[in-house]
């Protein structure tokens, strides 16, 4: 059977590099890169893919930025030294003869997205998430298993209802709802996991949430309908982009073991 294996590749890169409590520098930004080859060799081994995308964000705008002027606002950016030794890091890999997919305006979020479903759709076999970005969890509602790297551990639709209180489909809704501090992504005033995760286990869906909040009476009936247009903007934010021009083939991203 062929396997993918979808590695969201600076979420490996920046956990390793933030684990060190060293000031930001050239050799820092070495060392991290060393250890996180490691981490991508020995995902490689343990998973034991026939396709391999290692997807990167690009950096820059993108069209969640042109949607909502304050994604991602007071984020830090990304260390200039890490920054300036990635080429170098992504040459590495294609020495492998991986193909690192980097794409302007659009996120390493929505390559993977694009590309694990349509890999399922086509019923080529399994396919695996390497990261620890609860953005990428709704795939596992399409048959995608997810594969947390620095814990060794699956996340499945069990894993998702434990940590978030919905299955992985309702997870889009949730974060809309909630919103996500990290992204800057605004929710619905006091709102938070608790709430959201029973408006869903209720209503099922943004819409039906919203039908509903049209009788409620309390502070939170009124939050909702006063917030409406910003929980549904949300949505657009958090909402992976499932049809990216990735300008690959399978092909192209088959693993041959060296």
């Amino acid at each position: 059977m062929s396997r993918l294996l979808a590695i969201d590749g600076l979420n490996i890169v920046r956990r390793v590099y933030e684990a060190s409590p060293e000031p930001d520098s050239p050799e820092k930004a070495e060392i991290a890169l060393r250890h996180a080859l490691s981490s991508f060799r020995k995902l490689i081994n343990e998973h034991e893919p026939s396709h391999v995308l290692p997807a990167f964000d690009f950096g820059g705008p993108t069209w969640r930025h042109a949607l909502y002027a304050g994604y991602r606002a007071g984020r830090a950016p990304m260390p200039a030294e890490l920054r300036a030794a990635l080429p170098a890091f992504y040459t590495q890999l294609e020495g492998w003869g991986l193909r690192v997919v980097s794409l302007p305006e659009v996120e390493a979020d929505d390559v993977i997205g694009t590309v694990v479903l349509r890999w399922l759709a086509e019923g080529r076999g399994e396919a695996t998430v390497a990261t620890t970005d609860k953005d990428l969890h709704p795939l596992i509602a399409n048959g995608a298993r997810v594969w947390d790297h620095f814990k060794g551990e699956w996340h499945d639709h069990a894993w998702v209802e434990r940590k978030w209180g919905v299955p992985p489909e309702q997870l889009p809704d949730l974060l809309a709802l909630m919103g996500d501090a990290t992204d800057a992504i605004p929710g619905v005033s006091k709102v938070g996991a608790k709430t959201a995760a029973r408006l869903l286990r209720t209503y099922g869906n943004l819409d039906a949430i919203m039908a509903g909040a049209g009788i409620l009476k309390d502070v939170l009936g009124e939050t909702l309908r006063k917030e409406r247009e910003m929980l549904y903007l949300s949505r657009q934010l958090v909402q992976l982009k499932t049809d990216v021009r990735v300008g690959v083939s399978w092909n192209m991203l088959a693993w041959d073991r060296p």
